[in-house]
């Protein structure tokens, strides 16, 4: 009788152990979904920001078609990759890796029109192209505060889904690791500059 008793006192605190475990797994993932999305509402700042300042330098930069083409191609591929990453019931980790690779080279396409734009000294003073491109700074200063949330949350969760013995539950409920959101191209390790005044 006291063995049947201690045997079902150790299924009990085991099964006890795997809920925590498990329901700090699901906590843990949840913050992640939540830095995601505090990212994502700076992203579709961002995504709405761009085509105000590409029509806006249209008129100014008539030989810099490809320049702009460019842009909007990246703008439409990155918000492409934003929708599914929302669209998924789940947070995937190849969902979030194109997301984060078709920010990367709109990033770049925005460094490469802001030199253009340097060389245009009207545009420079244009007001709306001023207002726009304040708002553009702060999106990106915003955009650089909510990856470093989502990354320090990334980390918790990653460190959580591979230290033994919880890598046990998480591979067995599927709690894959997820990437951080990391500069591909050094270049980029700045925030692209936006300043208009002569």
């Amino acid at each position: 009788m006291i063995a049947i008793l201690i045997f079902l006192g150790v299924l009990i605190v085991f099964f006890l152990y795997l809920t925590g475990v498990y329901n700090s797994l699901v906590a843990l993932r949840n913050h992640v979904k939540n830095a995601w999305s505090q990212i994502d509402v700076q992203l579709k700042r961002r995504h709405d920001l761009i085509p105000n300042l590409v029509e806006t330098a249209k008129g100014y930069l008539k030989h810099e078609r490809e320049t702009l083409e460019a842009v909007i191609q990246a703008r439409n591929q990155a918000v492409h990759h934003l929708n599914q990453v929302n669209q998924g019931s789940a947070f995937t980790p190849g969902q979030a890796q194109k997301a984060m690779q078709s920010e990367s080279i709109l990033t770049g396409a925005l460094s490469k029109l802001m030199v253009v734009m340097e060389q245009y000294p009207e545009l420079k003073a244009n007001q709306n192209m001023i207002q726009v491109s304040e708002e553009l700074t702060s999106t990106e200063n915003r955009i650089g505060f909510a990856r470093q949330a989502f990354n320090d949350a990334t980390t918790q969760y990653n460190i959580r889904t591979e230290s033994f013995p919880d890598l046990i539950l998480a591979r067995l409920f599927k709690f894959d690791g997820l990437p951080l959101w990391e500069l591909e191209d050094k270049t980029q390790r700045q925030v692209p500059k936006v300043s208009f005044s002569s």
